[in-house]
């Protein structure tokens, strides 16, 4: 059976994708696509450079016309997760759009954020990642558009929440089709093993009721677990157990996990009055585990005393849940259970590098290419490269992605890396497991250019509580002081930017700001080699060294972006139509 729905699951993305490219700079007409479709960002910069992305992607017609984009910025201050982020994008899109809100089809796609355990998205955003995919090339933005193709034309006015780094594949039997035309909360479950359940969202059901294992079913849900241990899916019913119909998921024993939801119109009515009710937010709030477990008869108050998986813990929290809680509760929550459904989520280097290189599966229902609008690379070689120019001499390893990139004659990358927005110079090598990007930045009123390093399996956001213990910070697997010893730096001479009680690889300043982008990656390479191999390098005198945090504040968007345009156009140019 499962051979019959992965074939039916193909075939179902397939059209989902045909359909979109059929409507890529088209003027779509009204009710058969988006109204309106948002995009959080967690600050005005961030907002500024996804403007200026989308505004690029209509110019160059990769997206439909006669759409609203709208990107839109949490308020300065405390990070307020991304229900905050749901909250303040329906009040702003009230302040928008008035009483018409009543009317529209808006999809809201959780973007904001840093992207520190993919950092090659940092600067751009996860939404703007490169997708081996389509003519001209995909990103992840026009993806989501293109699974969710169905949607608009089966909902009522209200809103589909959904995050950037994910993707969800499903089927559905003819002639059923996925409907958000009920009241309240309405989510979508995927089947899922247990050990998927404890990271995610799982929903409780009525075990009375009947299951009839089609593809798609529309049930209520009694309660929402959020990244429940195994015993508490067990201990509160959640599991259940495969009998038969067409499930791509073949283990006996499975959860429904969760990935989007939509909310009718004057359920985000009331959710606007909640943030009425709460005031200014000072604390992260979560648009699935805060809000989803308020819902259903069985919910319990309990869940909001928990802070096990809370990054940092506001005193204000467990208020600020209780007063969701009491707010939501009752109101319904719908599921949708997609039997015949895949999700996966791209939002760290090593799923990236695996569902991009090695997923066959994944290859296969999306239709992912190995080479994907670049110049003079080898298909078929184990790799991914997108929307790069490579001399016809280079070589790329198995497993290892190359994006928004210049390599130049004799040039190499090693076994499962990454390269993100670098020019290579000729006769380089980049070695296995590391991460190297470039950013441009605009320092003293100069432009400049920082390649960062990192290995492919570093931590990123481990912090230590001063720069004194960085012994027990690991770069590419050697300590940094270590590494700062080999590079003929002092301990002391080694600067944390930001917060100096919170000092991690992402505020370290390692990397040298150059004048232009091929001796930036040089610089960076050569300190990489010489941590690598126990070597001694000694940078030229008085440069500045800064951190990944530090170049984001002051990354150059134009310039960025124009390097990027240059590649587009050389592309272009060099296709064989042309």
């Amino acid at each position: 059976m499962s051979r019959e729905c992965s074939t039916r699951l193909r075939s179902a993305t397939r059209e989902k994708l045909r359909k979109f490219n059929s409507l890529r700079a088209g003027e779509v007409q009204p009710g058969k696509f988006w109204d309106v479709v948002v995009l959080t960002a967690v600050d005005e910069k961030q907002r500024e450079a996804y403007e200026l992305q989308i505004r690029e992607k209509v110019h160059r017609k990769e997206l439909p016309v006669g759409v609203q984009y709208k990107v839109l910025s949490d308020p300065p201050g405390s990070k307020i997760g991304n229900g905050g982020s749901t909250l303040y994008a329906l009040q702003q899109l009230k302040d928008i759009y008035g009483k018409n809100l009543c009317r529209l089809r808006v999809i809201l796609i959780h973007a904001g954020g840093f992207s520190q355990r993919l950092p090659s998205a940092s600067a751009l955003g996860k939404i703007f990642m490169a997708v081996p995919l389509g003519d001209p090339l995909y990103q992840m933005l026009e993806l989501k558009l293109a699974l969710y193709v169905d949607f608009p034309s089966q909902m009522k006015p209200g809103v589909l929440v959904t995050c950037a780094d994910d993707i969800e594949l499903y089927s559905t039997a003819e002639p059923e089709s996925v409907k958000f035309d009920k009241p309240g909360f309405t989510a979508l479950a995927h089947p899922s093993p247990l050990s998927i359940g404890t990271t995610h969202g799982v929903f409780v059901f009525d075990s009375k009721e009947k299951s009839s294992q089609s593809e798609m079913e529309n049930t209520s849900c009694l309660r929402f677990l959020h990244k429940p241990s195994v015993d508490k899916m067990r201990d509160s019913g959640a599991v259940c157990e495969r009998l038969s119909g067409c499930f791509v998921l073949s283990d006996s024993e499975f959860v429904y996990t969760d990935s989007t939801y939509y909310v009718d119109f004057d359920t985000a009515m009331s959710l606007l009055n909640l943030l009425k009710e709460l005031g200014p937010l000072d604390c992260e709030v979560d648009a699935y585990g805060d809000f989803l477990q308020a819902l259903g008869p069985n919910a319990m108050i309990d869940y909001t005393s928990n802070t096990v998986n809370v990054t940092k813990q506001e005193s204000s929290l467990v208020e600020i849940r209780q007063k969701i809680f009491h707010h939501l509760k009752g109101t319904p929550l719908n599921v949708i259970l997609l039997n015949n459904s895949k999700f996966y989520h791209i939002g760290t280097t090593s799923e990236y590098l695996f569902h991009l290189t090695e997923d066959v599966m994944l290859q296969s229902e999306l239709g992912l290419l190995s080479s994907a609008f670049s110049v003079h690379m080898k298909a078929n070689s184990g790799c991914c490269v997108m929307c790069s120019v490579l001399d016809p001499s280079v070589s790329v390893g198995a497993g290892s992605v190359v994006e928004y990139s210049r390599l130049g004659a004799g040039a190499s990358v090693g076994v499962a890396s990454i390269v993100s927005s670098c020019w290579i110079p000729a006769g380089l090598s980049v070695p296995d497991g590391v991460f190297m990007h470039s950013l441009c930045v605009n320092h003293k009123q100069k432009t400049g250019f920082v390649t960062v390093v990192f290995g492919i399996n570093d931590d990123l956001k481990r912090c230590v509580d001063s720069p004194g213990l960085m012994e027990d910070l690991k770069l590419f697997g050697v300590s940094v002081a270590k590494c700062v010893s080999r590079w003929g730096l002092e301990n002391e001479a080694l600067r944390f930017s930001g917060d100096a009680s919170s000092c991690s690889l992402w505020s370290a300043c390692l990397f040298p700001l150059c004048s232009d982008q091929q001796s930036s990656f040089s610089l960076t390479l050569e300190m990489l080699q010489a941590a690598l191999s126990g070597s001694t390098f000694t940078l030229p005198k008085d440069t500045k060294l800064m951190s990944m945090q530090e170049a984001l504040q002051c990354k150059h968007l134009e310039q960025m972006m124009e390097f990027r345009t240059g590649l587009y156009e050389d592309i272009t140019q060099r296709k064989p139509n042309n």
